[in-house]
This record gives structure tokens, sequence and C-alpha cells, in this order.
């Protein structure tokens, strides 16, 4: 064999590198070293075959080619073409460069790929007269350059992809554990040290950590049903010394599952994803190991046949996406009751990123990893039955009780909903805010719409840490459900943050979930998930009640329209006809569906333009605006940011030219630091209507926005 003992490096994920170190150094890698997400040894053509084979928990397995000094551009081409590349591939061989660095006179990538292909390629052609192909996507070899401080390193990729890639997986879910993270908890574990009878996923998705529970317990190779290695077409490779590791490795695969005594149970509440899971077990060959079953986890706890010892693994989902926290924190809280229903030799390990959720189990951890799962900063934590205070499980709803604190928090909420559902009757509205910042301790604002309830939080002050802030969050979501009498699944969570161009059009999920609220006569709707905004500003509700009242055998102009839930009300109250303007098609075509539940007729006019030109390009008057511009604005369309403190001045005076002479302005905005500009009260009949236009629900919040009446003067008439 013609391969000598040559530097290898596993690159892997952070907070892994100690088990890679281990892995490797028993598949035989001497020389090991570690670094930030990389490992690095030397090894023979077997151990790089061997760990291509058995690691579980690197990323790659990358051999190094050459390791030199470049000082400028054509030393990186000098240094590539001492390279006997064409002993590693033929010009029947395609071939791609990754390259990534900066210095040296290399000032881009994609300059330092090119430099390292065009050595290849003309190394190649002078050897043997002909030329590989390069293929940017699949090639046969793929060959990395990494230049750091002056020195490049040059490496062929020998796994051929990551390895996280086992060739078992049929389908996955939404956001799939990887397999050398799966790995990685269950190393940590300490599964390959002691396989119990049975490991428990309570939340299993599509089943991966009990896949690799089971190919760890049965001494199966991670990827023996792998299809693609990168040495495959590599010019040493040396197919018999390979098939031989792979002989072996089915030989202690069917040994392996021969002997298998450990079963593997999982539960999900997504049949979707037990159907997924099923499918990857079969085509593990694990299917008769393993026992799925539809399940939420407030319905686990311990069953007699489990036996007295055995490992609870899961990677219960982060909270990352709208509307899930609420349930995350029942479902934690469910879990470390679950927990405390097991024998004393019973473990579990969990991976998490927030330390919020885990204390909602009210479970004492006896060890804790850093990880990262992507570019997710986590902590694998370790929970032993034997070493948690109480002896005896406590049942689920002790440990869904209320802090005293959050117990402030309903009460509070409670004597609130009392108070404005009453006040709501007589409106009537099925839709109002409940509570915003009452306590300093909760910093949010809950606003109720017919049965679900919208959770927006405020930033907390610099002083109050991250942990303290998300705790809170979840007492909130935590009593929310039990002060209102709904599911915790009807909870929607916002974090509002100040919004600039177009973000505050832009999506947020996609959901498209509608609701109906109501709103004297009128009907809305509304979408708690997918926008910024849910369709309706409840604040404006005494304004829109002003506008249906004076509409009456009046022409009505909606300007910065929204979903021109004010011409709805307008309409009902008998306008003769409306024009409702907007530059945002996503808002206009929900203002339809409103126009179209409240059977409005085609005199209700909606307009996708923006307005300010609008208003100058056109001469019809009408007897009732209402005028409600956003603070801050911009389209990349017309190149043209709009600001209401600089521009209301000429959007007032624009709006008045289309004022009939007994009409009325209504102009509003929520600027905090708005001022009304002076010269507009010589020329009009200005008066701040901004405490008249604030319901019961809002009177603790009276600077939600401001609400001006403007008419023409004596003069005009």
């Amino acid at each position: 064999m013609s391969f000598e003992r040559k530097k290898i490096v596993l690159p892997c994920a952070k907070g892994s590198e100690q088990v890679v170190e281990q892995e490797a150094i028993s598949l035989g890698l001497e020389d090991v070293k570690i670094s930030d997400a990389v490992v690095v040894g030397y090894g023979d053509l077997i151990c790089l075959y061997r760990i291509c084979l058995w690691s579980r928990v690197a990323s790659r397995v990358l051999l190094v080619l050459t390791e030199g000094e470049v000082q400028k551009p054509e030393d990186l081409y000098a240094l590539t073409s001492e390279i006997a590349w064409e002993d590693h591939l033929s010009h029947l061989n395609t071939f791609a460069v990754r390259f990534n660095g900066l210095g040296a006179g290399i000032n881009n990538s994609q300059f330092g790929a090119l430099r390292i292909k065009d050595a290849i390629v003309d190394r190649i052609r002078s050897k043997i007269g002909k030329r590989p192909d390069v293929a940017p996507k699949n090639p046969d070899l793929l060959i990395y350059g990494h230049l750091r401080k002056g020195k490049l390193t040059l490496c062929l990729d020998i796994s051929g992809g990551k390895l996280h890639k086992r060739g078992y997986r049929i389908s996955q879910g939404d956001a799939p554990l990887k397999e050398t993270l799966a790995a990685l908890l269950l190393y940590r574990s300490g599964w390959h040290l002691e396989n119990k009878n049975f490991v428990i996923d309570p939340m299993c998705g599509s089943g991966t950590l009990l896949i690799e529970a089971l190919m760890m317990a049965a001494d199966i190779a991670p990827a023996i049903n792998r299809r693609h290695f990168g040495f495959s077409a590599w010019g040493l490779h040396h197919p018999r010394v390979w098939k031989a590791l792979i002989d072996e490795a089915y030989e202690r695969q069917a040994r392996g599952l021969e002997q298998l005594y450990c079963q593997a149970i999982g539960f999900d509440n997504n049949p979707k994803m037990i159907a997924i899971a099923k499918e990857n077990f079969a085509s593990a060959g694990l299917d008769g190991h393993c026992k799925l079953e539809i399940r939420d986890v407030s319905e686990f706890f311990y069953r007699d046949y489990y036996g007295e010892s055995g490992l609870i693994i899961s990677n219960p989902p982060y909270g990352e996406r709208i509307g899930t926290v609420s349930q995350l924190a029942e479902a934690y809280g469910a879990l470390g009751a679950a927990f405390k229903t097991f024998p004393a030799s019973w473990n579990m390990t969990l991976i998490a990123n927030q330390d919020a959720f885990l204390k909602r189990l009210k479970l004492r951890c006896h060890k804790q990893y850093r990880a990262f799962n992507g570019a997710i900063e986590a902590k694998i934590v370790l929970y032993s039955r034997a070493r948690q205070i109480e002896d005896t499980a406590m049942p689920l709803a002790k440990v869904q009780e209320l802090s005293l604190s959050a117990e402030m928090f309903a009460n509070r909420l409670r004597k609130n909903a009392q108070k404005i559902a009453s006040f709501a009757a007589k409106i009537p509205t099925n839709a109002y805010r409940l509570y915003d910042r009452d306590l300093p301790e909760y910093a949010v604002s809950v606003d109720y719409y017919d049965g679900n309830v919208l959770v927006s939080e405020y930033a907390p002050p610099k002083e109050i840490p991250p942990a303290k802030a998300e705790q809170r969050l979840l007492d909130v979501l935590q009593a929310i459900p039990k002060a209102l009498n709904i599911p915790s699944k009807n909870l929607t969570v916002r974090r509002r943050v100040r919004q600039s161009g177009k973000q505050q059009y832009q999506r947020l999920a996609s959901t498209s979930r509608e609701q109906e609220i109501i709103e004297g006569k009128a009907r809305y709707l509304v979408n708690l998930h997918d926008y910024l905004d849910t369709g309706v500003f409840l604040d404006h509700r005494p304004m829109r009640q002003r506008i249906f009242r004076e509409a009456a055998d009046k022409t009505f102009l909606n300007l910065f329209c929204y979903t021109a839930t004010a011409t709805v009300q307008a309409a009902l109250g008998g306008a003769l006809w409306s024009t409702s303007v907007d530059l945002s098609s996503n808002y206009l075509d929900w203002a339809a569906r409103n126009f179209e539940l409240n059977g409005l007729s085609d005199r209700h006019r909606l307009i996708r333009a923006d307005v300010m030109q609008w208003l100058f390009n056109g001469d019809s008057r009408f007897d009732l605006i209402f005028c409600d511009p956003p603070t801050f604005s911009n389209t990349k369309k017309r190149s043209r940011v709009f600001e209401v403190q600089a521009a209301h001045t000429e959007l007032i005076m624009a709006c008045m030219r289309r004022l009939n002479p007994n009409g009325t302005l209504y102009f509003s905005n929520n600027f905090r630091d708005f001022e009304m500009n002076g010269n507009l009260a010589d020329a009009f009949d200005i008066e701040e209507i901004s405490s008249q236009t604030i319901d019961l629900d809002f009177s603790r919040n009276p600077k939600i926005h401001r609400v001006w009446k403007i008419k023409h003067g004596l003069t005009e008439n």
C-alpha cells in the first residue's frame, strides 16, 4: 500500500470535540489534538476508512494533502501545483474546490478557489495530456482550501459530505435533530457504557435519537447504510481494504441485532411525525425493536413493564416559532412530573437552549455540557431519578401550580377580565385588551380575541437579566390559561421591536389562520400569527365608532387604510361611497375580505397607491376623511422615506384640499414625540380629541395614539 501515515482533520460541532477525540482514538487516530470545532490527528488508510464508517459524532473526514506558507496569490498556485494530483484523480473524474480565508492578496473565496482549481487542472494536463471537469454540485472529489494567518491547508473530503447523513432516513420533520448531535447526547448520557433495557423519547419527532440509540446498542456502524463516500473515485482508494471493513461491520451488525435486547419507545402528539418515525425505523432495519405511539407528553408516566432501569432522552422543541412557548412551558412541567414516576435507577438526558424551560422541570440536574444544535447554543443536561429531592412522584397538578408572583398576575388578569367584559358587551365586541403592564414585573400586553389570546412582550429594562425576563414570560403563559379558562394552544406570543422599512408588512409565519371578531355591527378578520399586527388596531375602536356615527349620507376617504376596518364602519354607518388607499397589496387583499364579510357593495373602492402621490394627483373631494399614517415607512420602488413628524404638514394640507368645506378630517398617529405644526392652527380649526378616543381597556396607556379633529376655518365657506 502506497498510502503513508497522514494528517487527518475531523470537523465537528462545538461542544463535541472531546467526544470526537475519544471516539477517533478508539478508531486508531494517533497524536490527537483538539481545538474549537475540530479534532486533528494522524492515521493510516485503515484508520481513515474506520473513521468514515464508525464515527458517530464527527461532521466530516478530511485528509490533509499539503500545508505551507502563502504570502501572495502566486504562492497559492505554486503550493497547489506541488501536489501529485494525478495520483488522486484522473481526467475522467469531476472535482470542485471550496475555499475560505483572506489575506496574502486574496480578497475573496471565489478567487482563492479559482487559483487552486487552475493549479490542479494545469498539473493533471501536464502529466497526462487531459484535464478533469469541474462540477460545482455532486463532484466525484471535493477539495477544501483554508487560509489562515498566511498558512494554507489543502484537504481532500474523504467522507464525501457531512457524516450525519447516515443513509437510512426516509423523511423528516420541520426541525430534525442531526444524527451526529443525537449520538453526542447518547455518549454524554453514558448510553454506550451501559445499555439499558428501555430507551424512551416522549417527544420523539422523526425518531432520530431512538434509532441512534439502537444502532449504538446493536454495534451497528453509523455509516453502514451510506451509499456515497468521498473516497469512492479517489486514486488512492483500496476497494479490497474497504470491503474487508464493510464485511466486518455487517458481521458485527448481524451479531449485535441477534443479541439486542433493548427496546425503544417513542411518543409524539403529531400523527405525521409518528408515521415518519415508523418509516425511518423500517429503513434502518430496526422496526422490530421499537414501539411508537401518538401520545402527548402530558400522558407520559412510568409503566411497570419499563423495568427498574432505563434512559429517557429527548430533544424538546426550543420554542423558536411563534405561538409555541406557552405549550412548551406546560410540556416541560409535564415531563418533570413524569420523570418522578420512574424508579430510582432511571436517568434522563435532554438538550435545551433556555434555562427558563429547564426550570419548569423542577428537577435537580447532576451534570451538564455545552453543545450547539446548528447555530443555536444549547446545553445537554443529565438527570438521575435517585438524586431528586422528592422520593415520591409529584402530581402533575402540583408541578403546574403557579408561583406567588404568577398568581398575583393571574388575579390581576381575572379582575381586569370581569371589568372589561361587561364594558365590551355594551359595544358589543369580543376583542379587547385585558392587561397592559399593570404590574412592573410583568411587562406584557394581553389582548383577547374571542377565545384566543395574543401576548406581546415588551423589551425588559437592561438591568433585568435575560433569564429572569424569560422566566417571567413563562409565568405569564402558565397563568393566562388558568386565569381565563382557555387551553394553552389558544395563546400566541409576540416580541415587539421597532420596525423599519417594509418590516411591518412582512410575514412572521404562513399559517393563514384567520378568525372573525365583532365590533358593533361590523365583523373583521384577524390573524394572530402571520404578521406583526393582527388586522385591527384595538385602540382605535372609539375612533371607528365615531366614524360610524358621523358617516351617514357622506362620502368617506380612508388614507393608510391598513385592512380598512374604519371604512367598514363608515359603510355600515350609511356612507354614500368611500375610497380607501394603501400601498400594501397584502393589506388591501385583507380589506377586500373584510368588505365581503360585511356585504359591502362596489361603491366602496380599494386603491393601491402611495398616499401622498394619490392625494396630489386627483381632485375628488370628501365629507369625512380618516388619516392614520405610520410613524415611519419607506418604499424601494419609489425610493421614498415617510416620517410622520417631517411629513405631517404637507400631508394635512393635501388632505384639506380634498376635504369639502363643511367636512371633517380626523388625523391620528402613534408617534409618542409627535408635535403638531403650530402654523396649521392659523389655517384650520384644530382640536385634539385624543382623550375622547381612548376606551376603558386602554386607559392605562392613554398615549397609545393621538387624534386631532380638523375642519376648514370660516373663511372657507
